[in-house]
């Protein structure tokens, strides 16, 4: 499923055009992004908590040539499902 399928869902259920669906599906990722880059966490009850890890400098192999290659410190998007979703997939 893409985002697509996504605001398929979200028609169906709430109503409306499936523009306003696709804008609601907009304002919400949005939301979720500007939590992240703000260094915030989003948790969605029964889905989970979207967080930002800070991971260290490293040195790298590039497998193709075999150099060594030095990756700088970066900030990565994390997410933990919750209890409910991990039940759910079971």
């Amino acid at each position: 499923m893409n985002k697509q399928g996504l605001v398929e869902i979200m028609h169906a259920k709430i109503g409306g055009t499936k523009v306003q669906a696709e804008q609601a599906m907009d304002a919400v990722l949005e939301g979720v992004v500007m939590s992240l880059k703000n260094g915030d966490e989003v948790s969605i009850a029964g889905l989970g908590i979207f967080s930002v890890k800070n991971r260290a400098a490293r040195t790298a192999r590039n497998p193709r040539t075999g150099a060594m290659v030095q990756v700088p410190a970066m900030k990565v998007p994390k997410f933990r499902a919750a209890k409910a979703l991990k039940d759910a997939v079971r």
